[in-house]
Formats: structure tokens, C-alpha cells, sequence
């Protein structure tokens, strides 16, 4: 069964914008040459920055969170913005209209 990953970030300032499109266009571009991978996007809803990711398995997406530009990512994430993340496994992904309401209602606020 594929495993979701869906994230929502907020910018913490504005200014902070040409560090995370620096962070979040390298993590993408680990993301589509992770293996496991099926499907990753990333679209701005509402001033939440989103991405949805799909997996063949929940140790692929571990695998590519830990390693890389996302290790990167992750380590300035603090500095850069709050957010949310929720994973799970499905049998048919959710669409972008289902998203940020799977995002608001379920997940969880990104700790240091």
C-alpha cells in the first residue's frame, strides 16, 4: 500500500523566502531521484507552502527524510518557518482540494 507524506510550512518572514526556495528546490530535486518514489508535488495554498509526496513504502520516505538536501532542509527548518506534517499509508492519495484539510485537521506541528 503507497505511503502520503503531506507538509505545510509557513515562512516565519518574507524575508526568509530565498532560504527556503534554496532548501525546498534541492529537497525536490533529491525527492525525484529518491528510490521508492511515486509522486511528489508542492503547490501554495492559502500562504502554506504544501507538498505531497507518495511512496512505495513508509522506509522509502525515512530513507530520503534523513539523508541529503532534506537532512539540510530539516536542520534549518526552525529558522525558517513552522509547520505541519502527516504521514499514512492509502490506497488511492488524496487530491490537492482534500490536502490542506487533511493537513489542518491531522498533522502534527514540527518540533526542534
Amino acid at each position: 500500500m503507497p505511503y502520503v507524506s503531506i507538509t505545510g510550512l509557513q515562512l516565519k518572514s518574507p524575508f526568509l523566502a530565498p532560504a527556503f526556495w534554496w532548501h525546498a528546490v534541492r529537497s525536490m530535486q533529491q525527492a525525484y531521484a529518491a528510490s521508492g518514489l511515486i509522486r511528489a508535488q508542492a503547490r501554495k495554498i492559502g500562504g502554506v507552502h504544501h507538498t505531497l509526496t507518495v511512496w512505495d513504502s513508509e522506509a522509502s520516505m525515512r530513507a530520503y527524510l534523513v539523508t541529503g538536501a532534506h537532512l539540510g532542509a530539516m536542520k534549518a527548518f526552525h529558522r525558517l518557518a513552522t509547520g505541519r506534517t502527516f504521514g499514512f499509508e492509502c490506497d488511492i492519495p488524496p487530491t490537492w482540494e482534500q490536502v490542506p484539510e487533511i493537513w489542518a485537521a491531522k498533522g502534527r506541528i514540527v518540533k526542534a
